[in-house]
């Protein structure tokens, strides 16, 4: 994994079409959303690491060696003693292939009858079942409802990781902690663990840094799209692009893939119901929210700012890890065509996209030692910002007393 800062615009131009010429993946953050200045990180195999030398003195542009030993960190990621979710909070923080989560997905709607169903909402390309969990846990009458999503970037494994947590902190810690009882009590959460599971098992399977779904172009050799460039909002306009071998590519139209549509599909069918969307990704420590398609700012926005800023607060006061916030557009860079800014229009007002750890170090490859702590600390935000939701739409539901 290389790091490479460029100084000028032209270099970041190059850099972000260096994928096409030198079989590279390329990921980039701005450190500022003003400024052209961009840290990109590439991929690499040693085959290649001739030729990017080669780019890197053309353009004068430095890069450093952030990790050589990427293939070791994979390996131990995809090492599983077990696949058995009873073998006890380890399983939890492993890594698990897609074959693993849909047994996972199997096992918990077993052994949990009356609180979990397996919904199944659509498929993806390669005809993958796309099941989102739905958590139940008491019978209240018209409760509303939560919807979180993970791993729609094939590449980040943590996502996934966080779903499966979150289901296994739910069912074992209702009734015994207060924060997540009182949630449970008065919402139902829709969990979707693997948004793109073509992607992922790709990851698995041939290349661990893949990113997009595995559609096939009619235009293009290029294989994929980037299903968070593929929501209607603002779909394609500047952060997106129209070419199928970009990373952003952002399909042939609004929802042109199945798996966003599946999504939109069963959002739009329950939308009266779900009032908080939480997207999961990583990385960069980012609790995010709409809008990402323009710099425009959402009707409610200091609503949205004052949950993220508290989630923020109470991770680092309870881990010391610092976490960034605020609307997407204004805190990294234009991101048309997301999930969260689709939720946001659809009439689901508290809707957050994370980005969880970490800042860099590791980036995609987040070791499994760190999977306890990132879960956790996307525990506390979700349960913060749950708890907030639940109090604001009750509070505007009161009955206004008379003077």
């Amino acid at each position: 994994i290389l790091t490479i800062t460029p100084k000028t615009q032209e270099q970041v131009d190059i850099l972000r079409n260096i994928s096409s010429h030198y079989e590279v993946e390329v990921g980039f953050s701005s450190t500022s959303p003003c400024s052209p200045l961009f840290i990109f990180r590439l991929s690499i195999n040693s085959s290649c690491a001739i030729r990017v030398g080669a780019f890197d003195n053309e353009v004068c542009v430095y890069f450093r060696v952030l990790l050589a030993n990427a293939n070791e960190l994979i390996e131990m990621q995809t090492m599983n003693s077990t696949t058995d979710p009873r073998s006890g909070s380890t399983f939890y923080e492993r890594y698990h292939s897609l074959d693993d989560i849909y047994h996972w997905i199997n096992k918990t709607r077993q052994d949990n009858p009356d609180t979990v169903e397996a919904i199944l909402i659509g498929s993806s390309y390669e005809k993958r079942p796309l099941y989102a969990l739905k958590l139940s846990l008491n019978n209240s009458m018209n409760k509303k409802a939560m919807w979180i999503d993970c791993g729609i970037h094939a590449r980040e494994w943590i996502a996934p990781a966080f779903c499966l947590w979150f289901v296994q902190y739910a069912l074992s810690f209702y009734k015994l902690n207060q924060e997540i009882t009182d949630i449970m009590d008065n919402m139902d959460v829709y969990i979707l663990p693997v948004m793109n599971p073509d992607g992922y098992h790709y990851t698995w399977a041939t290349n661990r840094m893949w990113r997009k779904n595995r559609s096939v172009s009619k235009s293009s050799k290029c294989i994929g799209v980037d299903l968070n460039r593929n929501f209607d909002a603002n779909w394609c306009t500047e952060g997106a692009s129209h070419e199928p071998c970009t990373e952003i590519y952002c399909g042939a139209f609004p929802e042109s893939e199945p798996e966003s549509q599946a999504v939109a599909n069963f959002l739009r069918s329950h939308k009266d119901s779900v009032q908080l969307y939480l997207s999961m990704h990583s990385y960069s420590q980012m609790l995010l929210f709409p809008y990402s398609c323009t710099l425009d700012e959402a009707e409610n926005h200091n609503d949205l700012l004052e949950m993220v800023q508290e989630a923020a607060q109470l991770i680092r006061r309870h881990y010391r890890n610092i976490y960034k916030y605020g609307s997407g557009s204004k805190t990294i860079y234009l991101a048309p065509g997301g999930s969260d800014d689709w939720a946001y229009n659809l009439g689901i007002k508290y809707s957050f996209t994370f980005e969880l750890q970490d800042r860099g170090r590791y980036g995609f490859l987040l070791p499994p030692s760190h999977i306890s702590r990132a879960c956790n600390e996307a525990l506390i935000a979700v349960k913060t910002i749950a708890l907030k939701v639940i109090k604001k739409t009750q509070a505007s539901k009161s009955p206004v007393q008379a003077d």
